[in-house]
């Protein structure tokens, strides 16, 4: 453990370091003492925590982020990580900016052992989850981070995914983890699936809207854009530098896997069914989200009646922000930590309003959300490991 040493030259009047700089509160200080060495430990140490965990994918950039997430969480420690392409590597090879963390050692999940594992975020690529999670004790909770599980319709799934569904019986199951509007069914889950990072944009703001019929659930319009991370960290030619920077690419229009993840969410807000408009966009930025909405307002509202509601229903919870009116969210505001940030505008067309809702996509786009539901799976408060502001500039 490598440590790093300081020393200091105390005086009756004051304390000198070495380059003669006084300290002015020296004086409360035991004069007697003239010399001062202090040992800093610079690695972080690897403490026994009540709740063992599994990051299965932790090789990719929603397992990354758990990883950090968790460095600082009180409760929850890993013992298990799996990366079947860096097998035998640790998590600082793979990403250096992890390299103060003491954590096992990558394995194939083939080679994975479970007995010392209580609860497991599954970070691994869409279409291979069902299979794993399917085999996986079922004394565990899981969080699954792929897309897998999203739908409730498995015949859906197979139209948008182009794929049998592989557990269908386990689907039964599942639990859509949007936290702040299903928090009460996540709390007695055993599998939640976690919502994907447009979805998560877009029904924040619109769910609650929807259900108290502010707004019409018809001819909604979303442009929504994203940071490059969303794609994943896998080597693809769309994504390098030259393809990507100083444009933007609009990928998926109107067969966009997200569409029917967010029509499902509306159609249960409406209780009948929501079609929905939805374009999204990359842009040339590592991380960040925005979703810009358009919506029919509800005969005889403004935009303002939809600003206050969006107020109070958001008022008692920790990570949706709803702006004071007029200020604009903006994807920077939000960047590194777990909230979204919304308001609501008024559009030159008259009957209708412009909701801006933006978020980290690998935060609360992903695995901050993922640790937010486990937090509340588990019992804890659901902002444990989750207060980081955003990180400006």
């Amino acid at each position: 453990m490598t440590t790093a040493t300081f020393s200091s030259i105390f005086s009756p009047t004051g304390c000198l370091r070495k380059d003669g700089v006084s300290s002015s509160k020296a004086d409360t200080w035991n004069a007697k003492k003239v010399f001062v060495k202090c040992s800093v430990s610079t690695k972080t140490q690897k403490a026994e925590k009540e709740v063992r965990l599994g990051v299965l994918g932790a090789s990719g950039y929603t397992g990354s982020e758990i990883v950090r997430l968790l460095a600082n969480h009180p409760h929850f420690g890993i013992t298990l990580m799996t990366a079947d392409r860096k097998a035998g590597q640790s998590i600082g090879s793979v990403f250096p900016h992890l390299v103060s963390q003491d954590l096992p050692k990558m394995v194939a999940i083939k080679d994975a052992d479970f007995s010392d594992v209580d609860a497991v975020f599954c970070c691994l690529p869409h279409g291979t989850t069902q299979e794993i999670i399917k085999g996986l004790p079922k004394s565990l909770k899981i969080v699954d981070l792929s897309a897998d599980f999203r739908l409730r319709d498995i015949s859906e799934y197979e139209e948008w995914y182009g794929q049998a569904h592989r557990a269908p019986e386990l689907q039964k199951e599942v639990v859509y983890g949007l936290t702040e509007i299903l928090r009460e069914e996540i709390k007695g889950a055993r599998l939640v699936a976690n919502p994907g990072c447009y979805p998560t944009s877009v029904q924040l703001p619109l769910v609650p809207l929807i259900k108290a019929n502010l707004i019409e659930p018809k001819n909604i319009i979303i442009d929504s854009k994203s940071g490059v991370s969303g794609a994943g960290r896998g080597a693809k030619e769309a994504n390098l530098y030259t393809e990507i920077a100083e444009g933007i690419y609009s990928y998926g229009v109107t067969r966009h896997r997200h569409v029917p993840e967010i029509e499902q969410g509306l159609s249960d807000a409406a209780s009948s069914k929501v079609t929905v408009s939805f374009t999204p966009h990359l842009m040339p930025m590592s991380r960040g989200m925005q979703s810009t909405i358009y919506v029919e307002l509800a005969p005889g509202l403004n935009f303002k009646d939809l600003h206050q509601h969006l107020k109070l229903s958001y008022e008692d919870e920790e990570f949706v922000v709803v702006l004071e009116e007029g200020a604009v969210p903006r994807t920077h505001n939000t960047r590194g930590s777990n909230y979204c940030f919304i308001n609501v505008f008024p559009d030159r067309i008259p009957g209708r309003a412009i909701i801006i809702s933006v978020i980290d996509n690998l935060v609360k786009g992903a695995s901050g959300q993922a640790l937010q539901n486990l937090n509340v799976m588990m019992g804890f408060p659901e902002n444990t490991g989750l207060l980081y502001q955003p990180l400006f500039p």
